[in-house]
């Protein structure tokens, strides 16, 4: 089973939900305030196997909008 981010629209809070595909974007019960959240876009690095010089290499599209993170911190501009 697919693991979803959510995002209560009233309180902010974000949690993440084990559920099924078919309920993918259906309303979610927010664990703070019991509203309705939504499902958020997902975020995350994936790499493949290591260069000459031993560090990992980002795969196609990974980093995108942050830069990704990596053994010597992350890359984010906050």
């Amino acid at each position: 089973m697919p693991l979803y981010e959510y995002r209560c629209s009233d309180c902010g809070y974000q949690f993440d939900m084990l559920r099924p595909m078919r309920e993918a974007d259906e309303p979610a019960v927010c664990r703070a305030c019991n509203n309705g959240a939504q499902r958020a876009l997902s975020v995350f690095a994936s790499f493949s196997s290591t260069s000459d010089e031993g560090a990992a290499l980002p795969m196609a599209g990974a980093g995108v909008g942050c830069g990704g993170c990596g053994p010597a911190g992350c890359g984010c501009a906050h």
